[in-house]
């Protein structure tokens, strides 16, 4: 079915209510009990307030608030296995409370994590806790086992008791991998097509066999795993083709009414969806809507009205809204007037007035803002603020997205770097960007831009391009609508190797260049200088003697095999640029700790050429498009001139038609070109630099046969230019 907007059956409701900013899975709906059908809903924040309200005739009507404390990091419901879930638990710091459906508190658990609780679920007496990199089981609060992750923990979930008699418990880890777990050890491992950020089950209860996940990635991709005794099944994934947001939350509930429950998914940009299974093996998007911020939590239920089922959902800064059945339109003949029932003009009235009681009292507040101001002993107090950013490399564009949320509405962002940087535009920015020419190197300014926000927007996207080899920060200073005026600085580091991705396998048969490390340096020093040049590899040092991770350049698709322990490291890739870079940024992390490296490189001649092949048909298609673009004003005149397009050849017809196209496309890549010729222009230095040889003076020549591009001359002067 086509997807189309939440239309008859689910239109937005008027939001039902705010909280303080929320974290991913804090919101729940209680289960309705007796004879009330509708549900009640119960939310934690960031300031450590649990609120629990039920909706009646539209209005929110609270049933308890517990005071302020620790920030909420997740919030989930438990109770005796079989029996109705309606004991709310919340994971604050490194404890874990639990409040009755009336909130009375009836437990005060202190795990005496060192870290905080970034991840919790609950099956009957069973706690499962995942904390950064340990996950923690316990049973009556009594600790049961422990495991040590090799990359942060995201997620945790547990397959249920009651279906399948045995624990098996799920870590959902930032290395893109989905760990199994039986007691303390590792069962076995599953690599998944992006880094993992919720888990669910399937249908709220594992499906029919009660061994179905459903996880979502950060980088928007959803997928469905049977999680058997011996390795997993995949039953389905689904990519994130129109490029949204990452998935921060995900149900199962029958919204349709048809008898099969549809899959509710939340992402970061704001978008929700709703996936039906229809008559095929994976779900099909049968409806979406879109929020103005992301959305934290998801759950389908009957809370506004009794006999109409909703979707509730809560936004990152505390709205808590619904998304109902009931249809809320109304036809009426040419000649009828429409007339508003009387609770809807009851309700159309109170809220005026509520709007005009809070526009005076913010007047009010403004004038005595501006009167203390003016006073000798009036102390201005900074306000404080929540900013949830995402810094991450998209592997489609090789491009790094930074997105930046607040709580407020954001006024302008200032970006600045110290290395160069190119800004990409991004369709759903509407905010005006000026950028300082930054000719004078010298001040540490490669990138001064200033974005200026349209009224009420909370969210930022931002896209930019990166060199590999050129390695600093980015430092984005934020400020919202807010008086005082106040600013928070966010920091990004641009790695050495920033272009590259973690991969969990590799191609051995590919022409390698290795590079090898010899010193007196320790296991946490040379994991040090890993996590310096590379991105998404874990800042603690990895347990055992020795390690290896893997990567590939999401923009060349080259790759870099790295193993290391104690004294000893081995960095391979296929790419000769990588290992200059990887030589000198080495030698200098060693040189600043006082360490004596021994670098021995062992080139592999034929790599050069191999990477030039696989340079070759992004160049070929980069260089079509440019001399297709420059075309698209020339035929566009002539065929103004003639008056129609039949004299043309097939070839130039085409690009007429797909001129929209082809400007876009060329739009979205205005650099890629200038990257392109940039990466060749390293390769030929870096292998000759291996040799001893500098070639730079001829490095004209070679522009010059890119500009009239061959793929055979470029790798006959490769070969003869030494």
């Amino acid at each position: 079915m086509v997807t189309e907007e939440l239309e008859e059956e689910e239109k937005k409701k008027a939001a039902q209510g705010s909280v303080g900013v929320t974290s991913q899975k804090t919101m729940k709906l209680l289960p309705a009990s007796g004879r009330k059908a509708t549900q009640k809903v119960v939310i934690g924040d960031h300031d450590g307030v649990i609120t629990c309200f039920g909706i009646k005739k539209g209005e929110s009507v609270p049933v308890f608030k517990t005071l302020p404390g620790e920030k909420i990091a997740r919030l989930e419901l438990g109770g005796a296995l079989n029996t109705l879930q309606e004991k709310i638990f919340v994971a604050a710091g490194s404890e874990v409370r639990g409040f009755t459906k009336k909130g009375k508190q009836f437990l005060s658990f202190n795990t005496n994590l060192t870290e905080n609780i970034k991840a919790m679920h609950i099956s009957g007496s069973d706690l499962f806790l995942g904390a950064s990199y340990i996950y923690n089981h316990y049973c009556d609060c009594k600790d049961q086992h422990y495991y040590l992750s090799g990359d942060k923990i995201n997620d945790v979930i547990c397959l249920p008791v009651e279906k399948l008699s045995c624990i098996t418990p799920i870590l959902a880890c930032q290395d893109r991998v989905l760990r199994v777990l039986q007691g303390s050890d590792l069962l076995y491992e599953m690599e998944v097509p992006g880094p993992p950020a919720v888990l669910a089950l399937k249908d709220g209860n594992g499906g029919d066999s009660g061994d179905e996940v459903l996880f979502g990635t950060s980088d928007g991709k959803i997928g469905l795993v049977q999680i058997t005794g011996v390795s997993p099944v995949e039953k389905w994934k689904i990519g994130n083709e129109k490029k949204r947001g990452g998935i921060l939350c995900m149900d199962s509930f029958d919204i349709l009414g048809d008898g099969v429950k549809e899959l509710l998914i939340g992402r970061d940009d704001g978008m929700l969806e709703v996936y039906n299974f229809e008559n095929s093996r994976s779900p099909v998007l049968r409806y979406e809507y879109a929020f103005s911020e992301s959305v934290t939590s998801v759950q389908g239920g009957c809370v506004g009205k009794e006999g109409y089922d909703e979707i509730t959902t809560s936004t990152y800064s505390g709205w808590v809204s619904g998304l109902t059945t009931e249809p809320i339109h109304r036809e009426c003949g040419s000649g009828d007037g429409l007339k508003l029932s009387h609770d809807m003009q009851n309700k159309v009235l109170s809220l005026r007035n509520e709007l005009e009681q809070l526009q005076i009292k913010v007047l009010q507040e403004r004038e005595k803002y501006q009167q203390s101001s003016l006073s000798s002993t009036a102390v201005s107090a900074v306000p404080t603020f929540n900013v949830n950013d995402k810094f991450t490399l998209n592997r489609d564009d090789a491009s790094y997205s930074l997105v930046l949320e607040v709580q407020a509405a954001i006024d302008t962002v200032l970006l600045q770097c110290d290395v160069p940087i190119d800004l990409k535009d991004v369709d759903k920015n509407s905010a005006v960007v000026s950028v300082v020419d930054c000719e004078s190197e010298p001040n540490g300014n490669f990138l001064l831009a200033t974005y200026r926000c349209q009224a009420n927007t909370t969210r930022l996207e931002l896209k930019i391009l990166s060199i590999e080899g050129r390695y600093g920060t980015l430092q984005a200073y934020i400020t919202p609508r807010v008086q005082p005026k106040t600013c928070q600085v966010r920091q990004y580091q641009i790695k050495p190797l920033s272009l590259h991705q973690r991969t969990h396998c590799i191609d051995h048969d590919r022409p390698m260049n290795t590079l090898t490390l010899k010193g007196q340096f320790s296991f946490a020093e040379v994991h040090s200088w890993v996590v310096f040049c590379l991105p998404e590899v874990p800042e603690k040092t990895p347990v055992g003697e020795s390690v290896s991770f893997y990567f590939q350049n999401t923009f060349l698709d080259t790759q870099l095999e790295c193993t290391y322990r104690k004294g000893e490291g081995y960095f391979k890739s296929d790419n000769i640029s990588t290992i200059s870079i990887l030589k000198d940024v080495l030698s200098k992390e060693a040189t600043k700790k006082k360490i004596n490296l021994n670098l021995s490189c062992d080139i592999n001649e034929i790599s050069v050429n191999h990477t030039l092949k696989l340079i070759h048909p992004k160049l070929e298609y980069q260089l079509m498009l440019a001399k297709k673009v420059e075309l698209i004003d020339a035929l566009k005149e002539l065929q103004v001139n003639e008056g129609n397009t039949d004299f043309l050849i097939p070839e130039y017809r085409s690009i007429l038609e797909e001129a929209e196209q082809l400007l876009q496309e060329h739009k979205k890549q205005p650099t890629s070109l200038e990257r392109l010729y940039g990466m060749i222009t390293d390769l030929f230095i870096d292998k000759f630099k291996f040799k001893g040889t500098n070639v730079k003076t001829k490095v004209p020549l070679l522009l010059e046969i890119l500009g009239s591009y061959d793929q055979n001359t470029l790798l006959a002067f490769f070969d003869s230019a030494s």
